[in-house]
């Protein structure tokens, strides 16, 4: 379903920074903003309290996945919904949230004369689309209201909407966990990455149906499924682990390549603890996958691991992608961050690992990568404390180039998952402090991104980015 009214207008507050905000000569941090956690979206028909008493609409966990859809929209895609409120542990506190996509306008505007930054973001919340499907799906204790209403199967942040006899795989079970998402090059669907499944699956733009679920190697599925993350960890030796399934998704700039990137190594490469993690390029046309490893920095020593994840992937061109590597720490958990990196990897000659099992044997097979932007570092010489960097540093996504001063610049837009919270309080924030979704907008000169791709996209007949 999709849905439409008049245009929520957000005012995006941009941060007053000090004149240090300069990462290096060629990769500047331009403008801050932020979208205020406690709005509601445009889904007012699924606004009904949750199980655990939160509304079923608010606009919050943006940055799970940040797309650019041409010009100045943007896709942004939460991911199962609020599940910070405890209610029933069984199933990890997730609720029947319908996943769906927010349409965004992001522009940047001209500051006013004498401003620390030279823009400002203005920021329009266009359109809702609810996630679904037109055959039936599993369920477990609770079905999707809207269900009965619409004619249609509606996908759900529960985890208990599988079916036990199959895998976790399996494209008829409810449960949908989205974390990236890349527009299709006519424009008119989009690819989404989930951590249940993994799945990868391809939805209609207007109506939010899907379309297609692409078939991902047996290797990356779970045989025991549980509604409890933990149960599924310790009842299976291989497979993705649970909550940390296919976090990142590129598109390459003609469309025809998918780049979906696994948030930690699987169960059979060693886990959470490991240093290899799975790249799989999927083949739009014909599904044909194939696999890479991507070898994690931040892992620290087999005494005392440091448990890295990686977040997003965005391509630069059709070989060349950048990498979101992060810790979990900041705001939203009661900590500092530490470790946000973005990496520029290479795909030219790298080893095809689908043959390949184990941590020992992925040795030496990873894709080349080198460091691109270190964001604790420039968030932190633009006067953020790390205490107030987000946790979740999630989406990337390359918006339209910027022509100042004789010199052209791509911008990079970053955006954090919020959880839903609106306001954090703990014990570094014990009066409580707004926890909004926020956008960290780069600009990054020519030479700085040599190769640089915008996507292409198809729209009556003509090709534009």
């Amino acid at each position: 379903m999709e849905c439409k009214t008049l245009a929520l207008a957000v005012t995006v507050a941009i941060a007053a920074l000090a004149s240090a905000n300069t990462v290096s000569a060629d990769i500047n941090l331009i403008a801050i903003g932020s979208i205020n956690g406690h709005y509601e979206d445009l889904a007012f028909d699924s606004a009904a309290a949750l199980e655990n008493g939160v509304r079923g609409n608010p606009l919050g966990g943006l940055g799970s996945g940040l797309a650019s859809a041409g010009g100045n929209t943007f896709l942004a895609l939460p991911d199962r919904g609020p599940n910070a409120q405890p209610y029933d542990s069984s199933i990890d506190d997730t609720t029947s949230y319908i996943p769906r996509v927010q349409s965004l306008s992001l522009s940047l505007v001209p500051s006013p004369t004498g401003a620390a930054l030279p823009y400002l973001v203005s920021a329009h919340l266009t359109d809702t689309t609810l996630l679904s499907s037109l055959s039936p799906l599993h369920y477990g204790a609770q079905v999707p209201a809207l269900n009965a209403r619409d004619h249609r199967f509606y996908f759900s942040g529960r985890s208990d909407n599988f079916a036990a006899d199959k895998s976790s795989t399996n494209s008829r079970n409810g449960r949908l966990d989205p974390e990236g998402i890349r527009p299709a090059r006519d424009g008119e669907s989009f690819f989404i990455t989930d951590e249940y499944g993994p799945y990868v699956y391809q939805f209609d733009r207007r109506s939010g149906v899907r379309l297609r679920a692409f078939a991902l190697p047996d290797k990356f599925a779970v045989s025991q499924l549980s509604s409890k993350g933990d149960d599924e960890i310790a009842s299976n030796s291989s497979g993705r682990i649970a909550n940390k399934g296919m976090e990142g998704l590129a598109i390459t700039p003609d469309g025809k390549t998918l780049l979906g990137i696994m948030q930690s190594p699987l169960a059979q490469d060693g886990g959470t603890g490991a240093p290899y993690t799975r790249l799989v390029s999927i083949d739009i046309r014909s599904g044909r996958v194939r696999e890479y490893a991507y070898e994690l920095s931040n892992i620290g020593t087999a005494s005392k691991p440091k448990y890295p994840t990686v977040s997003e992937i965005v391509a630069i061109n059709d070989h060349e992608f950048l990498v979101d590597e992060r810790d979990g720490k900041g705001l939203g958990d009661n900590s500092s961050a530490a470790y946000k990196r973005l990496y520029r990897i290479n795909l030219t000659g790298a080893t095809d690992v689908s043959q390949l099992s184990g941590a020992a044997n992925l040795a030496g097979k990873a894709v080349a990568k080198t460091p691109f932007l270190d964001l604790v570092a420039a968030l932190n010489a633009a006067g953020i404390s790390s205490s107030d960097i987000p946790a979740k540093i999630e989406g990337l996504a390359f918006g339209p180039d910027l022509e100042r001063n004789g010199m052209v610049y791509h911008t990079l837009f970053i955006a954090n998952d919020n959880d839903f919270l609106g306001t954090v309080t703990d014990s570094l924030h014990p009066l409580g402090t707004d926890n909004s979704n926020q956008f960290f907008v780069f600009a990054v000169d020519e030479a700085s991104l040599p190769g640089y791709v915008p996507q292409q996209f198809i729209e009556r007949g003509h090709l534009h980015d």
